[in-house]
């Protein structure tokens, strides 16, 4: 069975999925705050853009940050396990939580912030593959505030048998989808709003914005790895010249006192 030559947990895909296509997003919001799509009044995508110098640098984030109903969102989709991401997810919280605090600004005025992180790896040992965190207190499981968020989705752990009544976890499948008979499979289930976000995913992949963008992003992460493999191979010439150094003083110390001891051993004794 042929695989997805591109999946929806491209960062880029899913990034452009969402910017061109905000009524998706919208809906994808008011299913994980779940609240009714018509009680979203402002909503709002800070950063639609792509700094195409960017892609493929390592502090490149293709992440959407929102404003909706006078709370800020932020939504990621991450494939690769690159450690402490629990950490990083919390860093993001802290940094807009902050950043929104106007200078003489009041604390009550700060808004709810909310990172919603979706992940191609598991970052938790439970068997759960939605998890949800809050400043809480630990005895009395009392909420300190409403203005912090963290949502996890491990898209590992989606089960396997499909409820079309579930629109939130068909969205998740369609994330995860690696073939084509698992799009057709989340269209018959989902009806027209799977069917026109199948046929917007279709699209973009064909999309010269989208190509351009991962021909940049190919080409980038090409020169790093050349880039580092020249850096190791310089390194290990240097290392194997400094031992070779090393080695050649130490022969030629061992040849200077192998000569003295040969003429000392050929002169005659000395006569007493």
């Amino acid at each position: 069975m042929a695989k997805l030559k591109y999946r929806l947990t491209n960062d880029i895909l899913f990034k452009l999925f969402f910017v061109k296509y905000p009524e998706f997003l919208m809906r994808l919001i008011a299913l994980i705050l779940r609240i009714p799509l018509d009680d979203i009044k402002q909503f709002q995508v800070s950063n639609p853009e792509i700094q195409a110098e960017e892609i493929g640098g390592k502090m490149c984030r293709l992440d959407i940050a929102m404003r909706v109903n006078d709370q800020r969102v932020n939504l990621e989709i991450q494939v690769g396990n690159e450690y402490n991401y629990d950490l990083r997810s919390l860093y993001y919280w802290a940094r807009e939580f902050s950043a929104a605090l106007p200078e003489r600004g009041e604390y009550a005025d700060l808004p709810r912030v909310i990172v919603i992180s979706i992940l191609g790896f598991n970052l938790f040992t439970c068997k759960e593959y939605y998890s949800e965190y809050r400043a809480m207190e630990v005895s009395r499981h009392t909420q300190l505030t409403d203005r912090m968020l963290l949502c996890y989705y491990e898209l590992r752990k989606l089960p396997v048998c499909l409820d079309g009544e579930d629109e939130l976890m068909l969205w998740m499948h369609l994330f995860k989808a690696a073939t084509d008979p698992d799009l057709d499979k989340l269209i018959s289930l989902g009806g027209s709003v799977m069917a026109s976000a199948v046929q917007a995913y279709r699209s973009l992949t064909t999309d010269e914005q989208f190509r351009e963008l991962e021909r940049m992003r190919s080409k980038a992460l090409h020169d790093e790895a050349s880039a580092l493999g020249k850096a190791r191979r310089e390194a290990t010439a240097k290392a194997d010249a400094k031992w070779q150094s090393v080695v050649a003083e130490k022969d030629s110390a061992l040849a200077e006192k192998d000569a003295i001891i040969a003429k000392l051993l050929a002169e005659p004794p000395k006569k007493t």
